[in-house]
């Protein structure tokens, strides 16, 4: 770890306990924008939605939820992000790096960086979903889930697998 003052074990604590109460956690059905981004090295993959309202003349996230095929850390990352991302404007929500998303839980360890850097990448995918830069990234269907899109063929144009450090906008 990085940080002299916080120990591997307060970072696995923390891990743990957001796994155990895991924030926004789910499809939005009503969401504005989507954004999806996986690491094909290690398959883990993270989906977030954003649902925006108008608050106070600026147009602010009003919540946001995830899904996550992969590693705990990404799960923990994602749960703490979508409570950090309510009431930001756009630009102060693309203004965010993924240590800023992961702050909550400490300095990632290095092996663990990709985590806050895929929930990162999501965010700016629905972000710029949302400014019109790219499709929204999930069907409309209800019925299609994370884990079911990794196996429906790339063809069909449900699913967008973004490689770390490629696309993001």
């Amino acid at each position: 770890m990085s940080d002299p003052t916080m120990s591997e074990t307060d970072f696995e604590s923390r891990v743990r306990d957001a796994l155990t109460n895991p924030q926004n956690l789910g499809e939005m059905s009503d969401a504005d924008a989507v954004g999806t981004v996986g690491n094909p090295e290690c398959g883990d993959m993270v989906r977030m939605w954003l649902k925006f309202t108008e608050k106070d003349g600026r147009k602010v996230i009003d919540r946001a939820s995830f899904q996550s095929f992969g590693c705990q850390t990404a799960i923990a990352v994602a749960s703490m992000a979508t409570e950090m991302l309510k009431g930001k404007t756009l630009a102060e929500a693309g203004a965010l790096q993924s240590a800023d998303l992961s702050a909550p839980l400490g300095p990632l360890p290095p092996m663990k960086i990709h985590c806050g850097e895929m929930v990162e990448g999501a965010l700016r995918q629905a972000l710029a979903a949302e400014a019109g830069a790219v499709p929204a990234t999930a069907p409309k269907s209800n019925a299609s889930t994370l884990l079911g899109d990794m196996h429906t063929p790339a063809a069909t144009g449900k699913l967008r697998v973004v490689k770390l450090g490629e696309g993001a906008v």
